[in-house]
């Protein structure tokens, strides 16, 4: 099995003719993003719903013991509910990060050192992959999964649009898309294909699956009313099959899509968040609820990037896999590491939720369309995958102490992956505060959410491809909801 065989896909890159294809594109396919293997996929999927697996059995257990050290080591909290909120809060994110960098930079970490010596190269290659795609830097969108559906060049969004009536259902209807578009997106597998009907558009991987779930959601797949069918409600949610994603999907034996029950039973599971959390869903039946609950909290049109995460962790946190729990709370993307700090039952607890918040980047258009705007969005990290992590790597920013981990397989819930993941998101802060420096910019202009869209990504995935082929720089053992 290769290193690419035991990753999964990742989820953050626009469609191809967003701005025009580098030279990575071209190595990995057409319309292509990374993906994982049948068997890292297939349990990827499955763990989602937690349904037990190898991987996602060893990732708990580890976590498991891990935390329990962590836990024993602190003092009870006064206030679990407001230790539970900042360990939600992109700002635990960002400072825990920065606490694991700065214990690696004073030599702290038997896994890797960090040469700050090095971060012109890795914000030249960025520079290099905006250049390419965003001549004006001022065309570069945010983040978000509504940029995988225009591959080809088509506004697909822009069509459906003009279905949607109202504003407000505009917005509900695109959080309906967006959620289970992202949700369906854990891994096609290297052999799987999706041709858009009426365009002849062929595209793998995570924009194959863009497409293949956009068209699955407009044909009303998702929605239990065949007078509405542009809607993902609870009830539509519950009764979706993998024979009906089958079909959806293009399925066959000379098309094979690892997963799919498992696709399958995660959508039915986001239809049972939806009774569960009904504050959450502004006590609506459908995941577009979502964006009222939001836009309800906005004051004079405006809302806080900040209180986007905290929500979806909320709202979805009920349909990941088990990992580590506080308060009798399953916390997500939280892992323990030693030099992550904090000063209660959390101590130690180093937060990263990728996923969750590429989902809040992506929950920016919908709320536009609701009249929402959302402000003060670089109070958001950078996402901890293997793309922005591979760029560091690859151009000798973090730098293993032992050059034989990256020949080996490691476990998410490794310390040394939990390290690797952290490193990135707050090298990510130095890196574009550098990148705006040479441009002129400032924050404003080119917030990190943009930087991430335009440049760390592309240039951590045309280095893998001249370097190992497209794969990361080391293989994960994932469950399939990190990366």
């Amino acid at each position: 099995m290769t290193r690419e065989d035991m990753t999964r896909e990742d989820m953050t890159r626009e469609g191809t003719s967003a701005a025009g294809a580098t030279a990575a594109d071209a190595t990995d396919g057409a319309a292509s993003n990374e993906g994982a293997s049948s068997t890292v996929a297939s349990s990827t999927v499955a763990s989602s719903t937690v349904a037990s697996s190898t991987v996602a059995s060893s990732t708990v257990a580890s976590s498991t013991v891990a935390s329990s050290a962590v836990e024993s080591s602190a003092a009870p909290s006064e206030d679990p509910a407001r230790a539970l909120r900042q360990l939600r809060s992109p700002r635990a994110v960002r400072e825990r990060c920065r606490a694991v960098l700065e214990h690696v930079l004073a030599g702290g970490s038997e896994h890797f050192r960090v040469d700050l010596g090095q971060l012109g190269s890795a914000v030249r290659h960025t520079r290099d992959a905006i250049a390419l795609a965003y001549p004006d830097v001022k065309t570069i969108p945010f983040h978000s999964r509504v940029n995988h559906f225009r591959v080809g060049g088509r506004d697909r969004l822009g069509e459906l649009e003009g279905h949607l009536g109202a504003p407000r259902d505009r917005a509900r209807a695109l959080t309906d898309l967006v959620v289970t578009s992202v949700l369906l997106d854990a891994g096609a597998g290297p052999d799987w294909r999706f041709v858009e009907p009426g365009t002849g558009i062929e595209a793998r991987r995570s924009e194959g699956l863009a497409l293949a779930s956009f068209h699955c959601f407009a044909s009303g797949a998702f929605s239990s009313d065949p007078a509405r069918p542009h809607q993902a409600d609870a009830a539509g949610l519950a009764r979706v099959t993998s024979q009906a994603l089958a079909t959806a999907f293009q399925v066959s034996p000379e098309n094979p899509l690892v997963g799919l029950e498992g696709r399958a039973a995660l959508l039915r599971e986001l239809g049972r968040a939806i009774g569960r959390e009904r504050a959450c869903f502004a006590f609506a039946d459908r995941v577009g609820g979502l964006c009222d609950a939001l836009a309800n909290r906005a004051e004079k049109g405006r809302l806080p990037a900040e209180l986007l995460l905290p929500h979806v962790l909320e709202a979805l946190g009920s349909i990941w896999p088990p990992r580590t729990q506080r308060f009798g709370v399953e916390l997500g993307d939280v892992w323990p590491h030693p030099a992550a700090g904090g000063d209660d039952e959390t101590r130690g607890l180093v937060p990263l939720h990728k996923l969750s918040q590429w989902l809040s980047y992506s929950l920016i258009y919908p709320l536009s369309a609701a009249g929402v705007e959302v402000v003060d969005v670089d109070a958001l990290t950078g996402l901890a995958e293997y793309r922005n992590g591979g760029l560091f790597i690859d151009t000798a920013v973090i730098v293993p102490r032992d050059p034989a981990v990256l020949e080996r397989s490691h476990a998410a819930s490794s310390e040394l992956v939990i390290e690797w993941r952290a490193l990135t998101v707050a090298l990510l802060d130095r890196l574009a505060s550098e990148l705006r420096s040479e441009l002129g910019l400032d924050a404003r202009s080119l917030p990190l959410g943009k930087v991430l869209e335009g440049g760390t990504w592309a240039a951590g995935r045309k280095l893998a491809a001249e370097r190992r082929n497209g794969a990361p720089p080391f293989a994960i053992q994932s469950d399939g909801t990190l990366f």
